[in-house]
């Protein structure tokens, strides 16, 4: 079998998951298509080490590092999908750019209030 299968295949998974990265905003697709670039990269890391006959098998070697990093980024992953999901109802990839909670003012150490800059009718009380 030619080397060039297994390349075009991981090439055409690898530039699926960067479109899904870059197109979707649902964080769970973006999570798969992470573990789609992953798996790409696992597919070539076995094609070149069959095809170079390396006596080590370092190529397949390294595969399951990165299948075991892979089960451990979705792992955290999905707990912090499931977090954000439980705080702020959704997991819209474009509504979480903010990471601040706005609703509440912050507070200085002596319990002052600092104006928010989404609400400018508050000023630090003293």
């Amino acid at each position: 079998m030619h080397v060039v299968y297994p390349v075009v295949l991981a090439a055409l998974l690898f530039s699926i998951g960067v479109y899904g990265v870059l197109a979707r905003r649902n964080a769970i697709l973006v999570l798969m298509s992470v573990e789609l670039m992953l798996n790409a990269v696992n597919l070539n890391l076995v094609t070149f080490d069959v095809w170079l006959a390396d006596a080590l098998r370092s190529g397949q070697v390294l595969t399951l590092f990165v299948i075991v990093i892979a089960a451990a980024e979705v792992g955290l992953g999905l707990a912090i999908v499931l977090l954000v999901f439980r705080n702020r109802t959704t997991i819209s990839v474009d509504s979480l750019r903010a990471l601040a909670d706005r609703d509440e003012p912050e507070q200085l150490a002596g319990g002052d209030q600092v104006a928010s800059p989404d609400k400018p009718e508050q000023v630090a009380s003293r």
